[in-house]
């Protein structure tokens, strides 16, 4: 197998790149710092396409393992031959592989295997050879002793062992997997007849090939929960008929005695367990696939800079914790106030202490967080608004993970002296002013933008997540002088205890000056420098350039670009030319033409934040209930999740509306991230309100 050639034809790209990425990559280079800084030696691929390169990779390299290992074990028996060596190397998945060494296997005490045992194996080559079929029970008379007292206990022991080697036949597997996918049926039905969730699969029939991925998931539920009984019905006839034509030579009835065997006891318990466990897989890929979609969106959001931030951790018994945040996250004030409660008094104290707060802090925008009590507190802050009649906003933030940053080792390291809802009271308020800095601090399952995550394979989940998470962060840059430790642990080769090493230096040494000066702190090695660097950023650092995503390798090169266009070093905010000839430029300064697009493009606007390019969140001053929603009204709203049947759309009612993927749009589409995603700020109509129910239909065709 050339892996190079593989590697080529499916991603379609150059040799010469394949060589290129697979050297970088075993040389310890990161994903983030190979799309980033690598690109001409990749063809300027992006992250995406370098993660999916390298999932490829360790793949096809886990196969040759696999090969090499099941040769090995084949040969240690004694029975490789060339032709299943040459069937080893064709093998193009483990599942091949795995099909090929079921015959050398070794295996529990089975039907065959006694019959073996008692000695009935020449009697089953005999069957199977299939041209002395008119006297087998005259040969089998040979076979009987004390063990095997008749006849027919010695051709249905040498049917047994018949029936497993066509069971292990790993073509004949092939065949019929093929035929469970292309004709079988997901069948479910009711295990109690109750209400619940599951309801539309109580009686429930769908194509394997057709089924969709979160039906999948939502089935596999129900049977876990005991809910659903469910199989595939297969198509057994023609898979009857087909391993028929493939190993009758006349009508032998002991032969299809043993296929017919073989297939319903052996072969199709096993290759349905293979067709669920497939299903389930691929549904979890495209699972983790849009989870990692919405939480790249939810990451990606636009940080509100420089404003007063109050926000409010709603609650009814406890009272609601507040946090007044300043505009680069510092807490200023905290407390509690009781305005959820009946009490009249204690509503007017808690509209005393905000508006004291509010007027002492200049707070712009007040943030509650979406939990219990959140409705209440809302009603509650509309309502002062109204009375302060000042430039104030309000925004329903989803705290989804709040708790558990809170609860957590971090939260507690971060506030020491604060109680467990202050701290997420501070969640809420930072992750409005800078979602990524602040949702960094929680495991990603956490943040509530998937579907079904806690039901998926959660090492294939957590490695999803963690490179979106890593891939968003790179693609920002962070502050190196007040990036947290967990922000700091995903930039490109920075472990978690180069971080916090990172933030021990800043501590006893102030604010780094320059890029360099992270060569002082312990365990950051010229390696991890080279990866880390050029993500880092240092606002009024000595070196203008270290405000940029410039890497220091490339430096001299800037510095030359600057000379060379006359250009300002002092402000480095410079309209260039549009009508530079790049690859003429490219020569003279001896660099490739990503890279100096990629400098003229800091140049132009230095510190320059990708997420400035998202919409911006809606800010509210005044309130809806779904009782003031009427058929026909037209909302803007705030895209909350995507899904594989639809988005949950957020319009301002404390119930987010479903916009199921018919009523996105006109034109046929396989899934809604092809229209939608998440923190997609749209137009939304109002086909329907069941309010007992809370149920808001939305639709995009306006």
């Amino acid at each position: 197998m050339n892996i190079i050639e593989i590697l080529q034809q499916e991603f379609n790209i150059k040799s010469i790149y394949v060589e290129n990425i697979i050297k970088l990559i075993d040389e310890g280079n990161t994903i983030p710092f190979i799309a980033r800084y690598r690109k001409e030696m990749t063809g300027a691929l992006d992250d995406q396409i370098l993660r999916e390169f390298f999932d490829r990779l360790n793949y096809i390299r886990n196969l040759e393992e696999k090969k090499e290992q099941t040769k090995n074990l084949i040969e240690e028996q004694g029975l490789l031959t060339d032709e299943i060596i040459s069937s080893i190397d064709k093998a193009t998945t483990i599942t091949e592989i795995e099909d090929i060494y079921r015959p050398f296997r070794p295996k529990r005490r089975t039907r065959a295997t006694i019959a073996k045992e008692l000695g009935l194996e020449p009697l089953a080559n005999i069957i199977l050879a299939q041209d002395r079929d008119d006297n087998i029970e005259d040969i089998a008379k040979q076979y009987l002793n004390e063990n095997i007292q008749t006849i027919e206990d010695a051709i249905n022991g040498a049917k047994d062992i018949i029936a497993e080697i066509i069971s292990d036949n790993a073509d004949f597997r092939a065949i019929i997997r093929k035929e469970f996918i292309k004709k079988g049926l997901i069948v479910t039905k009711a295990n109690k007849e109750v209400p619940s969730v599951y309801e539309m699969y109580y009686e429930f029939k769908e194509p394997v090939n057709k089924i969709a991925d979160h039906r999948v998931l939502a089935i596999n539920r129900g049977e876990k929960e005991k809910f659903l009984n469910v199989k595939i019905e297969e198509p057994v006839e023609d898979i009857l008929k087909i391993l028929q034509s493939k190993i009758l030579k006349n009508n032998s009835k002991y032969i299809i005695d043993a296929i017919e065997d073989s297939y319903k006891r052996l072969i199709s318990p096993s290759i349905e367990r293979e067709i669920r466990n497939y299903l389930t897989e691929k549904s979890e890929e495209g699972a983790i696939k849009v989870f990692g979609e919405n939480l790249k969106q939810l990451l990606m959001q636009p940080p509100i800079k420089d404003k007063i931030v109050l926000a409010i951790d709603p609650g009814f018994r406890t009272g609601c914790k507040i946090a007044v945040i300043d505009g680069i996250g510092n807490v200023l004030q905290t407390g509690v106030i009781y305005p959820t409660t009946n009490m009249e008094d204690k509503i007017q104290e808690a509209k005393k202490i905000l508006s004291q707060y509010i007027k002492k802090y200049y707070v712009e925008i007040i943030a509650i967080g979406n939990g219990t009590a959140s409705r209440e507190s809302e009603l509650f802050v509309v309502d002062l608004i109204k009375e302060l009649n000042m430039p104030l906003f309000y925004i329903i933030v989803n705290e989804a993970g709040a708790s558990v940053y809170s609860a957590s080792k971090l939260g507690a390291e971060e506030f020491p002296d604060y109680d467990v809802a202050l701290r997420s009271a501070v969640s809420i308020g930072r992750r409005l002013q800078d979602p990524l800095a602040e949702l960094v601090k929680i495991d990603p399952k956490s943040i509530g933008v998937g579907q079904y995550q806690h039901d998926m394979n959660q090492k294939k989940l957590s490695e999803m997540l963690e490179g979106v998470v890593e891939s968003c962060v790179n693609n920002v840059g962070v502050d190196l002088n007040t990036a947290s430790a967990p922000l700091l642990s995903y930039i490109s080769g920075i472990s978690s205890s180069v971080a916090k090493n990172i933030i021990k230096y800043r501590e006893e040494n102030g604010k780094f000056k320059n890029r360099k000066e992270l060569l002082k702190v312990n365990k950051l090695g010229p390696k991890a420098f080279l990866q880390c660097a050029g993500f880092l950023r240092i606002a009024d650092g000595e070196q203008i350039l270290d405000n940029t995503s410039v890497h220091p390798e490339s430096y001299d090169i800037a510095n030359n670009l600057i000379k060379k266009l006359n250009l300002d070093i002092n402000k480095l905010d410079n309209k260039i030319s549009q009508n530079i000839d790049i690859h003429k430029l490219a020569k003279e300064l001896n660099v490739g033409e990503p890279t100096l697009i990629d400098i003229i493009k800091e140049l132009e606007k230095p510190g320059r934040d990708p997420r400035d390019k998202m919409p911006a969140p809606v800010l509210r001053s005044d309130i809806l209930t779904m009782e003031n929603l009427k058929e026909g009204m037209i909302l803007k709203g705030t895209v909350r999740n995507v899904i594989d049947f639809g988005a949950f759309v957020d319009i301002g009612v404390h119930q987010d509306g479903l916009v199921h993927i018919s009523e996105m749009t006109n034109k046929f589409i396989k899934h809604p991230l092809e229209i939608v995603s998440v923190s997609d700020i749209i137009d939304v109509k109002i086909l329907s309100v069941d309010i007992d129910k809370k149920r808001i239909a939305l639709s995009m065709k306006i």
